[in-house]
């Protein structure tokens, strides 16, 4: 039975310790009853060929805490109240103008209609800067920056074009002639900068002693060309405004530079609090149904690695710290090169629970599906091999993963060697015979858990007790997908997809991939029996039958680091370089 492909936002991407790219976030994690989604994600992801370096050097720059101004995380912020600022400025102008069509002597009855219209073009103009910054989230941090010259330029444009006009009219006015005050928008503007825009104050006094000396000197213009200004000044009540002006401008200029100072400090301390015993977080790399997983290093060893940590809203659940713990227990018993390291686990003084393992540059397979298509035979099986030694260690020490899916399969750049995959994420991990732990509350007798797109019949169903061959199966939808580019079962709804898992046969695989390899597909498909069975009874069964497979090509090493070398996302490379730089 042919299924409909799902789109692209239909499969939800699982918790990972890879770094992501920029405005590209990696939600998702182990799925229960109570949140069943889609494996795996098919991000999209950019690549940018310029300035790699650049990046790289930001990068390490926020690995090691010591300016978090450029970094992604700051970018995000300053896009975000970029945009905040640019909407309180559209609302203000839009506020003012429809004053103008109530108020007789605003500007549309004075000097005929010039004014109104250049009021009504950057009313249009800051609407149109708003819905960019909305539209578009993924700006480089230059493009920002001319966002930003834009957002303060064009109110400083109009600001001059109207105090001219205002204090020409007011200092000539017939009735009573006078010097009007100027600077309340100047200083709104200044404040609204050192407000919203992240920024040192040398950078920031480059915006705001220019802001702030405009309309000091454009009054001392006007006095020197306006003849009824000069009239003015002569008049006692008068004779002190250039003072008065250049004193508020001068005072408003050096709260706002100091403003900028104490907010950007404020901003570091609590970056560097970001502190959990001797690791300091650095930034988000992933996030999960349990927790969210942070790029950070050792205070001491100045090692670069990956911490998990619960959501402090799920910090009070029993049942999430036990089996938050029983995760870290089971992965930490572990010793195969191809299983996720474990280094660390502990509390910190605020009750936050947290475990830290290696931190893994490279891409889960589902990015790779994601990015560069289905995958060769020769590679899938190379994989494999290897996520089978992983799994076998696991099964000898009576453990079943029940959560694997193409996220939590990573390809990973360790020991010099490309394309070496580590197994990630035993949360949902059980023992299959009794223990002296108590487990019942953990996993209740006919809970649905795992990736609905790669559960087994047995986890779908909930009648029999999920056991190695689970994780036999799930193994063979995740080589479905990995040669396919697609799962076995491929409906855009969660409950139907655990149905076809327990009742439908799935699509021989040479129809979506007509030059898979005969024998490859009778080994991908006899892990996809219905019953346990029928299936490969350990995955050591599993392993020596893909290693036996004569393929016509063949992948190793050598080929992986060619390939990483010539593909892979731009931004990630920079950024795990950036990583294990600090090493």
């Amino acid at each position: 039975m042919k299924n409909s492909p799902l789109n692209n936002s239909d499969l939800e991407n699982a918790e990972t310790i890879a770094s992501p790219v920029d405005g590209l976030p990696l939600p998702g994690g182990s799925v229960s009853i109570d949140t069943l989604g889609s494996d795996p994600a098919r991000s999209r992801f950019r690549s940018s060929s310029g300035a790699i370096g650049a990046a790289a050097r930001g990068l390490v720059r926020l690995v090691e805490g010591s300016t978090p101004q450029l970094s992604g995380e700051t970018r995000d912020v300053l896009r975000h109240r970029l945009f905040i600022a640019v909407s309180l400025f559209f609302g203000c102008f839009t506020a003012f103008l429809i004053r103008s069509f109530f108020v007789e002597d605003d500007w549309r009855h004075v000097d005929g209609s010039a004014m109104w219209y250049v009021h009504l073009s950057v009313t249009i103009a800051m609407g149109v800067l708003a819905a960019a910054l909305y539209r578009f989230r993924n700006c480089s941090t230059t493009k920002l920056r001319a966002l930003e010259f834009l957002a303060f330029g064009i109110p400083v444009v109009f600001f001059l074009t109207y105090d001219i006009k205002i204090l020409s009219l007011a200092a000539n006015s017939a009735d009573a002639p006078h010097l009007p005050n100027i600077i309340v928008p100047w200083l709104l503007l200044i404040f609204t900068y050192a407000l919203f825009i992240p920024n040192n104050w040398r950078r920031a006094i480059w915006i705001i002693v220019p802001i702030g000396l405009a309309p000091i000197l454009l009054a001392k213009w006007q006095n020197s060309v306006c003849e009824g200004f000069q009239n003015c000044m002569l008049n006692e009540t008068f004779s002190s405004y250039h003072t008065e002006q250049a004193m508020v401008m001068i005072f408003g200029m050096t709260i706002a530079t100091v403003g900028v100072h104490t907010i950007n400090t404020l901003r570091r301390e609590a970056f560097e609090a970001k502190q959990l015993g001797q690791y300091r977080l650095s930034r988000r790399i992933g996030s999960g149904g349990m927790g969210e997983v942070y790029l950070a290093e050792h205070q001491m060893m100045k090692r670069p690695c990956a911490i998990k940590v619960i959501r402090p809203e799920k910090a009070g659940d029993p049942r999430t710290l036990a089996r938050f713990e029983r995760e870290v227990r089971m992965t930490a018993k572990l010793s195969h090169w191809n299983s996720v390291d474990i280094f660390d686990y502990g509390s910190a003084e605020d009750g936050t629970f947290y475990y830290v393992m290696e931190y893994l540059p490279g891409h889960n397979t589902g990015e790779l599906v994601a990015m560069a298509g289905a995958l060769p035979a020769a590679r899938v099986v190379y994989l494999m091999d290897q996520v089978c030694r992983a799994l076998s260690e696991a099964h000898d020490m009576d453990l079943v993963h029940r959560d694997l899916k193409p996220a939590n399969i990573f390809c990973a750049h360790r020991g010099g060697e490309y394309d070496v995959a580590k197994l990630l994420d035993f949360g949902l991990a059980k023992p299959t015979v009794n223990s002296t732990e108590d487990n019942s509350e953990l996993t209740q007798e006919g809970a649905i858990t795992g990736s609905p797109m790669f559960m087994s019949p047995e986890q779908a169903t909930g009648e029999r007790e999920a056991d190695v061959r689970s994780d036999i199966y799930s193994l063979g939808c995740v080589m479905y997908y990995l040669l396919s580019g697609r799962p076995p079962f491929d409906y855009q709804q969660s409950v139907k997809v655990i149905i076809a898992h327990a009742s439908e046969e799935v699509t021989p695989l040479s129809e979506f991939v007509p030059d898979v390899p005969p024998e490859l597909e009778k080994i991908v498909h006899h892990c996809l029996e219905k019953s346990p069975e029928d299936r490969f009874q350990t995955v050591e069964e599993l392993r020596l039958a893909l290693v036996d497979l004569q393929l016509d090509d063949y992948w190793n090493a050598e080929k992986a680091a060619k390939w990483w070398n010539c593909n892979g996302c731009p931004q990630r490379k920079a950024f795990d370089e950036a990583a294990l730089a600090i090493a």
